[in-house]
């Protein structure tokens, strides 16, 4: 047998429908998801997608006892036809006329077909026998059917002048009978063909079924089916539509009866737009019509099932009848198709599919004779290109990025997405919690989102500044149509700035010995270069310098330890009794050299230069200091040039020399003789000379000062002593310095460069009032008054009490506020400082600004604790006594109208000659007294008007 199995596989699918892409649509079945139904002269047998989806489909051909696998060829030559959407739902055609159908007197028929499902691996299968029966009258004289993949043309053979016989069970005119011989005739009583092609080819019957054709007598009509493309058809064009075609004549007596028969159907005729599909088929189909004929019927179906009018409007479709042509008018994603999604060369598009038909009937002038011209002819448009679109929501306050990407119709799905370091399933992404959702819409269409935080290390960063940040998500998503597992991607790149970068800080403090820093990393984390001033020039702080100065951090900041003698801290000023340094830090961006900190911190450390001994031993040290950044300590020589340091290095020269030598000179004052040397550089040091520019300048004084006729005397006793020994007068330097802290914390105070400071209404200043250079825990330091000027002369007026007797100005709206002090690293005792803050006022005088600087003043006293008594007892006298304040005259302290300083340009600076301080030298003899008063003063501190609102 030359049969082969006529089978279609299908895939399970779990998909939606999409945009407004709707499926074809279908009745339910209640006969195990089979429908049929008879369609004039074909049956229509529909199996629903939850039957065949996921399997195998054969099918069967049910002929008596006889089961015929209906192989693809075989179809075809019978008169069946098959077609499914990629979603499982099948619709099995069949002629009335067709092979292993039972004909009763060509009006009832019955089919009998076996369905055979397969699942996966054909391990399982499930079988359905179907038997339908389809009456259909009367019949045309000729009835062409175009289906998709056969032509049929069938034409009445009985007059009422030509009785019927049957001979080999079929029947024959009685004519006949004797003059076909037995050996010639076929079964069917068919003996040759005659192919036009358009040059006749003749086969006998045998030999045109081998070629696939169909022919066959029923009991009134000859029956002749040709697939599509054969070599005895031919292409026309009709109407400006190709048409293929096949004409064949038949011989049933040997030159005596010949049959002509032809079938002529479109294989095109369609025009596309975006959004209507029409349809041409000619009016007069010239090779099935040789005179003029008249069309009595025009009808449209879909699926082979004609549509009444009302149907035909409520889906918006078109039948009409031009000059030339019968046109057929479909809106593109009519319910009665459906969409389908394409990736070729990985780009998205769409295809839309419907089965219309066309049914037309007509007669030939002056004739009874009719034909019924019958089209099922499935259309997919052209792929149209759907491009998915990304459309960004992100939300850049919520640093995530939000993402949509569609429209898809329901046959795609979303399988990973690349980053640029990795790809991720779905799932994955889900768990990393980038939540990847997909969403469905009332019209059936299907989109796709992802939320991806700015966090996310597969988030790019950069910083177009110090303080921008850029994100950056380039990534592609991953897409599959189903059910042909066809994948393309799409490429989407999102892109969202935020001035959001927290730069590193730096901080610093001092104590007696070290700078202390501590480097806060900021949003950027460590991504960023320290910058150290080491020895004169910039140097990064690596290994070597962390090591050397005891780096230590975290994962929010780090800490240095500088000791003031290190070589990263500068020496700018030298005192008799301290010595004043700066370090020097930076923070910079690497590679674009952004600045993003810096701190220069400078300090007042203690550290004695000159020590005069009673032996007439001098000793002397000899700094180098940044404005003779070209010096040289060991060319350094006293007055006596060969006197030359006992020790140096880069930083320093130590001198020891007795005070009758090295050119030391002596004078005499009342009591005291002055011993006095010079270190210098000399003129002549070989390697370096005294010339050109650049020689350094470098004088430092040496003096001691010793007492005449003082003699120290011993008392020895015998018994114990009834009462304490007092000390003996000695000589002593006392300093008491007040500064202005930049805040609360009194870390950090305003150096003489950073006047004048500026500083808001109300806006608080915080001052601390210090005992320098003395551990005695047995001597107190107690603000007496303190008060506030215009002027530095701390007699000027006007001015305002801040302290009284030690306690708060009663008549003060904005109180003077003590702080207690505890103590620490640069704090050994307590009783030696004290702080007080006030709020940045300015003198008004009748409602007017009288000027807005500040200059704050006190007396401090330097009590004994051992006798305290007066104003050294810690308590404060009567409020209302003021016998020792400076009164505000004709002044006032407080608010005023805002209008007043909005053409201020507040200046705060500090009294230069002190240096941030108001530094005296007390000379206090331990027996004199209990205590001792001193002056201080600080400022100018002026109002400024940038923060007023």
């Amino acid at each position: 047998m030359w049969y082969s199995h006529f089978s279609v596989t299908w895939l399970l699918l779990s998909v939606a429908v999409s945009g407004q892409f709707r499926r074809p649509s279908s009745k339910p079945s209640s006969n195990n998801g089979l429908q049929s139904v008879c369609l004039g002269n074909v049956l229509r047998l529909t199996l629903d997608k939850t039957l065949a989806v996921g399997s195998q489909l054969e099918i069967d051909a049910i002929d008596g006892t006889d089961i015929i696998p209906l192989s693809h060829t075989l179809a075809a030559q019978c008169g069946y036809s098959i077609e499914s959407d990629p979603w499982g739902t099948t619709k099995v055609f069949a002629s009335l006329l067709g092979c292993y159908v039972d004909n009763q007197a060509d009006v009832v028929f019955t089919f009998g077909l076996r369905l055979r499902l397969y699942g996966d691996g054909l391990s399982e299968q499930v079988e359905h026998d179907v038997t339908e029966t389809c009456s259909y009258s009367p019949w045309a004289s000729r009835e062409i059917l175009c289906d998709r993949n056969y032509m049929e043309v069938s034409s009445l053979m009985v007059t009422p002048e030509t009785p019927v016989k049957m001979v080999a069970g079929q029947q024959v005119h009685d004519s006949w009978e004797n003059a076909i011989p037995d050996a010639a005739v076929a079964p069917n009583g068919i003996w040759k063909m005659t192919f036009h092609t358009p040059d006749p080819k003749v086969m006998l019957l045998a030999d045109a079924q081998r070629a696939g054709y169909g022919a066959m007598m029923t009991q009134t009509r000859l029956v002749i089916r040709s697939p599509y493309n054969m070599a005895e058809t031919y292409s026309v064009e009709v109407a400006g539509v190709p048409m293929e075609v096949f004409s064949v004549s038949t011989y049933y007596k040997i030159g005596s009866l010949i049959v002509d028969s032809a079938a002529a159907c479109p294989t095109g005729g369609v025009v596309f737009t975006e959004k209507v599909i029409t349809w041409h088929v000619p009016r007069r189909i010239t090779p099935l019509i040789s005179s003029a004929v008249k069309i009595l019927e025009t009808h449209m179906g879909i699926y082979g099932q004609r549509l009444d009018k009302t149907k035909m409007a409520a889906r918006h479709y078109k039948l009409s009848v031009t000059e030339s042509h019968v046109v057929i008018e479909i809106p593109v994603g009519s319910p009665d198709g459906y969409y389908k999604s394409h990736a070729p060369d990985y780009a998205y598009h769409i295809t839309y599919t419907v089965e219309p038909m066309l049914e037309l009937l007509w007669r030939a002038e002056n004739t009874q004779a009719d034909t019924r011209y019958k089209v099922l002819f499935p259309i997919t448009t052209p792929l149209m290109p759907r491009p998915p679109h990304v459309i960004d929501n992100t939300v850049h306050e919520q640093r995530v990025f939000d993402i949509l990407l569609g429209i898809f119709l329901h046959d795609v799905e979303l399988m990973n997405i690349t980053f640029t370091t990795r790809v991720l399933t779905v799932a994955e992404c889900n768990a990393r919690g980038f939540d990847v959702q997909e969403h469905h819409f009332a019209n059936g269409s299907k989109t796709f989102s992802i939320r991806v935080p700015f966090s996310d290390e597969l988030v790019l960063k950069r910083n177009p500044d110090p303080l921008t940040t850029v994100y950056f998500l380039p990534l592609v998503f991953g897409l599959l149509v189903l059910p042909d597992q066809t994948p393309f991607p799409h490429p989407a790149e999102l892109e969202a700035s935020r001035e959001d970068v927290v730069l590193p800080t730096i901080t610093g403090r001092c104590d007696q010995e070290n700078f202390y820093f501590s480097v806060k990393y900021g949003s950027q984390q460590d991504n960023f270069q320290t910058m150290m001033l080491h020895a004169g020039s910039w140097r990064e702080l690596d290994i070597e310098l962390a090591n050397l100065y005891s780096l230590t951090g975290n994962g929010t900041h780090f800490s240095i330890t500088v000791p003031f003698t290190a070589p990263a801290a500068a020496f700018e000023l030298v005192n008799f009794k301290s010595i004043r340094a700066r370090v020097d830090l930076l923070l910079l961006e690497m590679p674009n050299m952004w600045q993003l900190d810096d701190l220069s911190l400078a300090c007042y450390f203690p550290l004695t230069t000159t020590e005069c001994y009673a032996n007439g031993t001098v000793t002397a040290l000899a700094v180098k200091v940044e404005s003779v950044s070209n010096l040289n300590p060991e060319y350094l020589t006293l007055r006596d040039q060969s006197c030359k340091p006992a020790f140096s290095n880069d930083r320093f020269a130590f001198f020891s020399f007795k005070l009758n030598s090295c050119g030391t000179t002596r004078t005499f004052f009342d009591n005291v003789m002055l011993y006095e040397n010079e270190i210098a550089l000399p003129y002549n040091t070989g390697k370096q000379s005294r010339k050109g520019p650049f020689t350094p300048e470098y004088r430092h004084t040496i003096s001691c000062y010793y007492l005449l006729n003082y003699t120290k005397t011993m008392a020895f006793r015998a018994s114990p002593r009834s009462t304490n020994p007092v000390a003996d007068p000695g000589v002593g330097h006392l300093v008491v310095q007040i500064r202005l802290s930049q805040d609360s914390s009194y870390a950090l105070f305003y150096q003489s460069e950073d006047y004048p400071v500026e500083k808001y209404l109300r806006q608080p200043l915080y001052f601390e009032v210090e005992l320098m250079q003395s551990t005695d825990p047995k001597i107190e330091v107690v603000l007496e008054n303190c008060w506030a000027t215009l002027h530095k002369d701390r007699t000027s007026l006007p001015s305002w009490d801040l302290i009284i007797d030690s306690c708060e100005n009663p008549d003060d709206l904005y109180l003077t506020v003590f702080h207690p002090v505890v103590a620490y690293t640069r704090i050994q005792v307590p009783a030696h400082i004290k702080r007080f803050s006030i709020k940045m006022f300015t003198f008004t005088k009748d409602d007017a600004v009288l000027k807005e600087q500040l200059f704050v003043h006190c007396d401090a006293v330097l009590c004994d604790t051992t006798k305290p008594d007066g104003i050294c007892s810690g308590q404060c006298p009567n409020a209302l006594s003021y016998a020792n304040s400076l009164r505000p005259t004709g002044s006032k302290r407080g608010m005023v109208p805002l209008s007043y300083f909005w053409p201020l340009m507040a200046l705060i600076s500090v009294l230069q000659t002190l240096k941030l301080v108001s530094a005296l030298v007390l000379g206090l003899r331990a027996a004199d007294a209990s205590q001792y008063k001193t002056q201080i003063s600080s400022g100018p501190v002026l109002l400024s008007d940038s923060n007023l609102f």
